[in-house]
């Protein structure tokens, strides 16, 4: 390996994450990858070694400490962008089966050389808008988990990310810093689509804060969300 992974795998150490040699070199693939690719697309404004290690390697996989993640357990990453947190988490949990969903094709392309440079098996990249694949059958009611790291308001990330999950399981959505203002202003949409707020996780590690919103889905989401394209980020609940 040509980085030093030493503070990675200690911060993974910390909780409860042994890497093998193995996922070590899968992530130096995937950083390379991603680094040459941002030279000619927007992937990240990070690109530093250790930064991109703890800010969306480190981050993404931090989701294990709030929520079970078990071995047959479907779980689809709305708006993954380079695909955080989903490849991470595949990367350290390959039993998981993964749907990235990007709206943007060329970033769905990056995806899919790196599922296909990692050999990585049981996740899919696919191109859409979260509102138009959320009313297709195969994708709607049919994850035990949607987790979401882009920046929307939670009303509005609900409204995307809800509809994706079965009744039983969760929609988590990685939030930075305090985020109490905007969980009360979402607690009725939730409730409208069939979520409901279990616990918010926050925790803090190497200058970084981060809250994760667990809502757990107790009813179906109606046939009227989301609503069409665009609406959810301009009209939120």
């Amino acid at each position: 390996m040509k980085y030093d992974f030493t503070k990675f795998r200690n911060s993974m150490n910390s909780i409860g994450i042994e890497l093998t040699n193995s996922q070590l070199n899968a992530f130096e693939t995937y950083y390379d990858m991603l680094i040459d690719r941002n030279k000619v697309m927007n992937l990240t404004a990070i690109t530093e070694f250790d930064e991109v290690m703890d800010k969306h390697f480190l981050d993404s996989v931090y989701l294990f400490r709030s929520i079970e993640l078990k071995e047959d357990y479907k779980l689809i990453d709305i708006g993954t962008g380079a695909g955080f947190p989903g490849i991470p988490l595949k990367i350290v949990f390959p039993e998981l089966k993964i749907t990235l969903l990007d709206s943007l094709n060329k970033r769905v392309g990056f995806l899919n050389d790196v599922i296909d440079e990692l050999n990585l098996n049981d996740i899919e990249a696919i191109h859409g808008r979260a509102e138009d694949i959320a009313r297709d059958k195969t994708y709607r009611a049919s994850y035990d988990i949607a987790v979401s790291r882009a920046v929307a308001n939670l009303s509005t990330l609900s409204e995307y990310c809800l509809p994706f999950v079965k009744i039983g399981g969760k929609f988590v959505s990685y939030k930075s810093g305090d985020c109490a203002d905007e969980v009360d202003n979402a607690k009725a949409p939730i409730h409208l689509l069939g979520g409901k707020i279990s616990k918010i996780d926050e925790f803090s590690y190497s200058n970084n804060s981060r809250s994760f919103i667990v809502i757990d889905k107790v009813m179906n989401t109606s046939n009227k969300y989301p609503r069409k394209a665009g609406l959810p980020s301009k009209k939120p609940l």
